[in-house]
C-alpha cells in the first residue's frame, strides 16, 4: 500500500499563488470549491507545476494521475525545466519564491501512476493513443517507475492468443449488449469473453487504486461538457472504473485525437470513476482551465450544487480540490467579477454596455424599457444605477442609440477600397462573415485578396483522401488526361489551367453533373500530385496513386501524417478555397496560400517565428497595398490555437508593413465564427444577413468544401456542417439585438435592408494602434 497522503488543506504554493491574484480562495457560499485565476496559460502550467512538486516533497511513493491533450502543455514543459535545472541558482530561487523547499528534489521514481482513461478499443501502439501519451511524456518524461504504474493497455486485456484488438472488434464496433445477451457465432462468443474480461479488468483496476489508498494528487482538464476523465454530463457521482459509452459533445473533442467524428463516435472508453477521485479524503484534486470558451462550464463547475450535469461538482466532497484557471476561463464567476466591478472607481464604458445589454436579455426587455427596480435587482446593474441616478433614462438611451448606430452604420457599403481577408483556415472568413462579403463583393470598385495562412492539412481525413486517389485512377485510366498532359495542362505553373479546374467544377454544379465536378477534382488532384513528386510520367504517376490508396487504407486514423501527405491534404483545402473564390467570380491569383511553417499537426504547436511566419505576410500586404485587413480575433483559449498564433503573425506584420510605410490607413476588421462569439458590447459593427445570403452561404460550403461536408471534426455545440453551425450563430445574435432595441426596430423600419434581416455578423472595427492593443493583450493573456 502506498503511503497516506500528508496533504493539508493550506499549501503555501496555492496559498502565495492566492495573494498575488488579489482575490480569495473561494468567495462562499456562491462558489463550492477553491479557486486560483493566473493571467495566462503558461503561468498556469507553472502554477500546477509547483503544486505537484510541492506535493511529491511531502508525499514519497504517493499516488498521482495526470491527463492527457493539449491541456498539460506547460505543465509538462515546467516540470521538465525545473527538474532538469534544479540545482542551478536561479530555478532555486523560483521555486522557493513560489512556496517551494529547493532543498528537496523530488523522488520521482517513488510516485504510484495511475492512467486516468482510455479509447476503446484502440491499438496502444497508435500515437494517438492515451497509454502511448503517458509513456512518453509521464513515465520516460517525468523519470517514473513504469512497474509502479497502472496503465491500461487495451492490447493485453483479454486478447486470445493468436487475435488482436483488430480481429476481436472489427471496424473498432463494441456492441455492449453482448453484455447481457447470448451469443449467435463463434466470432461474438470471442467478443464476448472479451468484453468480460474488460469489464473485470476495470474492477480490478478500481480495486488496486484503492488498495494504494486512492488517488493523491489528481489533475485534470474539464470538457466542452462539464467531463473530467471520461466521465461526461449526466455520471453518477458514486461511478467507479468502468468501460463506457461518451456523449456527442466529448466525440466531438476527441475527433481531432481520433481521424474524425465518425471514428470517435464509434469509440467507447475505459474510465476511472468520480467515486475513483475522491476515493481519498485526503487527496489533492485539481482542474485546470483556459480561455474563455471554457468560462461558461467553469462557473457551473464551481457555483452549482453536487450534481450529476456538473461532473466536477464531485470535488467539493475533497477539501483539497481546487481550480486554477486563467482569467478568461474565469470571467463569468459571479463574485469574482462583481469583486472587481465594485473596486474600479469609475465603470468603464465597455463594462456599462456589456452590464446593461445582459440585464436587458435577462428581462427580456428593450435597454429603453428597463425600469430602476429592474436596474436595483442585480448588483452590478445597481452599481450602474448608484453612479448615474440622475441621469440613468439618458444612459440607457444613449446606450439603445449606440446599439442602432452599431447596426445601421453597416447599411452602407464601403466603396474603391482595398480589402485583405486573412484566415487562419479554408473556410474560417466564409463562416465568419461571407453574408458581409457578398455585399462587398457586388461593389465593382472594391478589390479583394484572399490570405490563407495554413495549410488546413489537419481537418482532411484519410478517408476523403482515398475516394479522391480512387477516382483519379479512373480518370487517368479512362479519360482524355493523357492528351491533355502533352499540351502541359497539368503543369504546376499554368495559371490558365488552374483557373480552368475550378471553372469547370462551377459547370458541374450548375448543371448538377457530378461526373463533371469529379473530373475537375482529379485535374487539380494529379496537378498537385506532379508538384509535389516532382514529375509528369504517367506510368511513375500511376504507380504513386497506388502507393497513396495504399496509405490512406493502411495508416490509422489520427496519426500524424509524412510531409508530403500533410502537402497533398494541405492543397485538398487549397483547393476548396478556390472553388469557394471562384463561385463568387474570383481567379486564383485573388487567393494566396500561405502555409505557415508553424503549423506541423503536432500535440504542443511551436510559435511562429517572424522569418518562417511573419516575412511571408508582410510581402503579400507590401504586394496587395490593402485600406482594410480581417483577421480572426478569437480570445485567448477559445477555438483552435491556430487562430491564435496566425492573429499574432498577422499583428507582427502590419506593425512591421505600418513602419515602412506610416501614411497607410489601415482599418483592420476583426472577426469570430463558429468557435467564439462577440458579446454585442464588444463588437462595434453588426452587419445584417438575409435568408438568401443564408442560403448562398449554406450551398456555397456543402458545394465547395468537400473534406467539410460530412463534419468529420465539428464543434461540439452542433453535430452537423460548420455553416449552419455559423448561421445558428448569426440568428442568435440577431434575435438579441431584436429584444435590445424592440422588434419594431426591424419589423416597422422603413429601410428593407433593415426588415429582411434575419441574422447579424458581428466585428469589431479597429485602427491599427487599437488593433494592436487588442493583440497585445491577447497575447498577454496566452503567453508568459
Amino acid at each position: 500500500m502506498a503511503a497516506k497522503s500528508k496533504s493539508s488543506s493550506i499549501s503555501k504554493v496555492e496559498s502565495i499563488a492566492a495573494k498575488n491574484s488579489g482575490q480569495k480562495l473561494r468567495y462562499s457560499p456562491t462558489e463550492k470549491s477553491n479557486v486560483i485565476i493566473v493571467p495566462n496559460f503558461p503561468v498556469l502550467g507553472k502554477l500546477t507545476a509547483l503544486r505537484f512538486i510541492e506535493w511529491t516533497q511531502n508525499n514519497e511513493d504517493g499516488v498521482v494521475s495526470l491527463p492527457t491533450g493539449k491541456t498539460p502543455e506547460h505543465f509538462i514543459k515546467w516540470i521538465t525545466h525545473f527538474l532538469n535545472t534544479w540545482d542551478i541558482k536561479e530555478t532555486k530561487i523560483a521555486l522557493e519564491e513560489s512556496g517551494v523547499d529547493p532543498s528537496k528534489k523530488p523522488n520521482m521514481k517513488s510516485l504510484h501512476f495511475v492512467q486516468i482513461d482510455e479509447f476503446y478499443p484502440i491499438n496502444t501502439q497508435q500515437h494517438n493513443s492515451f497509454y502511448y501519451y503517458v509513456n512518453k511524456y509521464y513515465i520516460k518524461g517525468f523519470g517514473l517507475d513504469p512497474k509502479k504504474a497502472l496503465l491500461i493497455n487495451p492490447n493485453t486485456i483479454g486478447i486470445p492468443a493468436g487475435e488482436s484488438i483488430e480481429s476481436i472488434w472489427p471496424n473498432s464496433i463494441v456492441d455492449l449488449d453482448l453484455r447481457v445477451k447470448q451469443s449467435k457465432n463463434a466470432h461474438e462468443a470471442r467478443q464476448k469473453r472479451v468484453l468480460e474480461s474488460v469489464d473485470q479488468f476495470c474492477t480490478e483496476y478500481e480495486s488496486k487504486i484503492r488498495s494504494l489508498g486512492g488517488i493523491g494528487f489528481f489533475l485534470g482538464g474539464i470538457g466542452p461538457d462539464g467531463h473530467i476523465g471520461f466521465n461526461v454530463k449526466g455520471s453518477d457521482h458514486y461511478s467507479t472504473t468502468r468501460l463506457t459509452p461518451t456523449n456527442y459533445e466529448t466525440q466531438a473533442a476527441a475527433a481531432s485525437d481520433l481521424g474524425g467524428i465518425e471514428i470517435s463516435r464509434r469509440r467507447l472508453v475505459i474510465t476511472i470513476g468520480l467515486q475513483t477521485m475522491v476515493f481519498n479524503p485526503d487527496a489533492v484534486a485539481i482542474i485546470i482551465a483556459s480561455g474563455e470558451a471554457k468560462a461558461k462550464i467553469v462557473k457551473q463547475a464551481i457555483q452549482e450544487n453536487k450534481n450529476n450535469e456538473f461532473p466536477a461538482t464531485v470535488l467539493q466532497d475533497l477539501k483539497n480540490s481546487c481550480f486554477y484557471l486563467t482569467s478568461g476561463a474565469a470571467k463569468l464567476l459571479t463574485e469574482r467579477r462583481f469583486y472587481e466591478l465594485s473596486n474600479k472607481e469609475r465603470i468603464s464604458e465597455l463594462d456599462k454596455h456589456r452590464i446593461i445589454v445582459d440585464l436587458a436579455l435577462t428581462k427580456g426587455k428593450a435597454i429603453k424599457k428597463l425600469t430602476i427596480n429592474d436596474l436595483k435587482s442585480i448588483r452590478s446593474s445597481n452599481l450602474i444605477y448608484e453612479q448615474n441616478q440622475q441621469q440613468y433614462k439618458k444612459m440607457l438611451i444613449d446606450i439603445e442609440q449606440v446599439m442602432q448606430d452599431r447596426f445601421t452604420s453597416t447599411l452602407e457599403i464601403p466603396i474603391n477600397k482595398t480589402f485583405f481577408h486573412t484566415a487562419p483556415h479554408h473556410d474560417d472568413i466564409m463562416l465568419g462573415y461571407l453574408p458581409y462579403l457578398i455585399r462587398l463583393i457586388r461593389e465593382p470598385s472594391n478589390i479583394h485578396f484572399f490570405n490563407y495562412l495554413t495549410s488546413g492539412f489537419t481537418a482532411v481525413t484519410n478517408k476523403y483522401m482515398y475516394d479522391l486517389v480512387k477516382r483519379l485512377k479512373w480518370f487517368v485510366d479512362h479519360s482524355d488526361f493523357k492528351t491533355m498532359a502533352k499540351q502541359n495542362f497539368f503543369d504546376p505553373q499554368n495559371i490558365i489551367a488552374r483557373n480552368q479546374d475550378v471553372l469547370l467544377f462551377l459547370d458541374g454544379v450548375a448543371a448538377n453533373r457530378h461526373l463533371v465536378k469529379e473530373k475537375a477534382e482529379s485535374q487539380r488532384l494529379l496537378r498537385n500530385m506532379i508538384e509535389i513528386y516532382e514529375e509528369d510520367s504517367f506510368s511513375n504517376l500511376n504507380n504513386r496513386i497506388d502507393e497513396l490508396l495504399n496509405y490512406f487504407k493502411t495508416q490509422y486514423p489520427g496519426k500524424k501524417d509524412l510531409a508530403f501527405i500533410q502537402q497533398l491534404k494541405g492543397m485538398t483545402r487549397e483547393w476548396e478555397a478556390d472553388l469557394l473564390w471562384g463561385y463568387f467570380g474570383f481567379n486564383c491569383s485573388s487567393v494566396i496560400h500561405s502555409r505557415l511553417g508553424f503549423y506541423k499537426g503536432d500535440i504542443f504547436t511551436e510559435e511562429p517565428q517572424i522569418s518562417r511566419d511573419v516575412l511571408p505576410i508582410l510581402k503579400n500586404l507590401k504586394k496587395t497595398n490593402p485600406n482594410v485587413v480581417s483577421v480572426a480575433l478569437d480570445p485567448e483559449g477559445s477555438g483552435p490555437d491556430t487562430h491564435y498564433k496566425v492573429l499574432q503573425a498577422v499583428s507582427e506584420a502590419l506593425k512591421i508593413y505600418s513602419q515602412e510605410c506610416p501614411d497607410c490607413d489601415i482599418e483592420v476588421w476583426g472577426y469570430r465564427n463558429v468557435w467564439y462569439r462577440f458579446h454585442p458590447s464588444e463588437a462595434n459593427a453588426f452587419v445584417p444577413v438575409t435568408l438568401n445570403t443564408f442560403a448562398i452561404m449554406q450551398n456555397s460550403f456543402m458545394k465547395c468544401f468537400g473534406s467539410q461536408a460530412e463534419a468529420s471534426f465539428p464543434s461540439h455545440e452542433y453535430d452537423g456542417p460548420f455553416s449552419l453551425l455559423a448561421q445558428r450563430i448569426q440568428v442568435e445574435q440577431y434575435q438579441m439585438l431584436n429584444t435590445l432595441l424592440g422588434q419594431s426596430f426591424f419589423y416597422e423600419s422603413p429601410d428593407s435592408r433593415t426588415r429582411s434581416t434575419r441574422g447579424l455578423v458581428l466585428f469589431k472595427k479597429m485602427n491599427l494602434e487599437e488593433f494592436f492593443d487588442v493583440s497585445a493583450e491577447i497575447k498577454k493573456s496566452a503567453e508568459n
